[in-house]
């Protein structure tokens, strides 16, 4: 096996016992790797980030390398702080990660031992403690120059040029023979023409001034937190793929869309998507509790509107990719990509339903 090899190229003590797909990720290939050392086992997270999707996979090293010595500064090392951080393994020649010819890269990353992940809301500690950390990592890289940080993913969380694509592939001879022959990918094509003139709200408040660039996690999903096994609370982020320069609203819209909606983001039956507001209001509180009182209000006024466009962008994108062919998302079997747009599309109509009830709990704090 491939990723058996690669494995054994990095400076982890012993030899490798076993080694298994990890994570439900839709983007890259994530293996756990165990080692023993004598009598004692160590878990390792082998990971190759793929060059279609990542163009320049050793900026995202550039970037954890970065973020890491950002948090050791602020916290000290993990083993002492509260806040856990995967830290990098290096190869037996002192490299932090390997690059294959054809450009894809191989890293090893410390396993966070005594937490977990879930796909869907748990609880409303469960999304109290997601925006909990996510206003802690705003609040721990507010001081992080957006400059010492490198573009990862060009054109990521920018709504219209998600657009414009989405334009650009409806002419394709693929995607109109897709939507011809669907009733449900035309009616999504529609669902998103129908909502044009809301798509660049945020990047026009950022042309304006009112949002200023910052570091943003990128992918900041209910999936993404670690939650602490025996104390249920909010340890850290992971998948830190995609943090680089960005804007805090979309930072959490991503984490509100998911960590409100407890029918989960794969659930086959549409109609029970829905955007919970006890849920958002526990989610609310813990990351007005843990971002800066500064920062908080400078984002308060766009906050609904980044929930709205987040869910309608993922949306977007998994339609796009629908219509392409499923080139960029993973898949189990076909259509799974429209329906998987199906429901962001019924969630983005909750949000839109239910707009005056969400911004009345915004404004409340």
């Amino acid at each position: 096996m491939r990723a058996d090899f690669i494995a054994s190229q990095f400076a982890v003590p012993g030899r490798l016992l076993t080694m298994r797909p990890f994570g439900s990720g839709n983007i890259n290939d994530t293996y756990l790797g165990v080692f023993r050392d004598g009598m004692e086992e160590r878990q390792v997270i082998i990971q190759q980030i793929r060059r279609e999707v990542f163009p320049h996979p050793e900026r995202i090293m550039h970037n954890l390398r970065e973020l890491n010595a950002h948090l050791y500064q602020q916290l000290g090392m993990p083993e002492q702080s509260s806040w856990r951080f995967p830290e990098i393994i290096k190869t037996k020649t002192g490299e932090d990660y390997i690059l294959e010819p054809e450009g894809n890269l191989w890293r090893a990353l410390a396993f966070i031992e005594g937490a977990q992940t879930f796909e869907s809301v748990q609880s409303l500690e469960h999304a109290h403690e997601g925006g909990f950390v996510l206003g802690q990592f705003h609040s721990l890289v507010e001081n992080l120059s957006p400059s010492k940080m490198q573009v990862t993913l060009p054109g990521f969380h920018h709504t219209t040029a998600y657009l414009k694509k989405f334009e650009t592939v409806l002419k394709t001879p693929t995607a109109t023979e897709t939507s011809q022959t669907s009733v449900a990918t035309r009616k999504a094509i529609e669902f998103i023409q129908k909502r044009i003139r809301v798509i660049d709200v945020i990047e026009q408040a950022h042309a304006r001034g009112e949002i200023k660039t910052t570091v943003t996690h990128g992918d900041p999903k209910l999936g993404n937190v670690m939650i602490d096994i025996l104390t249920g609370k909010g340890v850290c982020l992971i998948d830190l793929d995609t943090v680089q320069p960005g804007l805090a609203p979309y930072d959490f819209g991503d984490a509100a869309r998911s960590a409100c909606n407890p029918a989960g983001e794969e659930n086959p039956e549409v109609e029970l998507i829905d955007f919970n507001l006890e849920l958002f209001q526990a989610f609310y509180r813990g990351y007005s509790a843990s971002v800066t009182e500064t920062n908080l209000n400078s984002l308060k006024p766009f906050l609904w509107s980044g929930i709205h466009l987040m869910t309608l962008e993922l949306g977007l994108r998994f339609l796009t990719d629908h219509l392409e062919g499923d080139v960029y998302f993973k898949v189990q079997q076909p259509g799974q990509n429209l329906h998987r747009a199906w429901v962001q599309f019924k969630l983005t109509e909750k949000i839109e339903q239910k707009e005056s009830e969400i911004c009345r709990l915004i404004d409340e704090r």
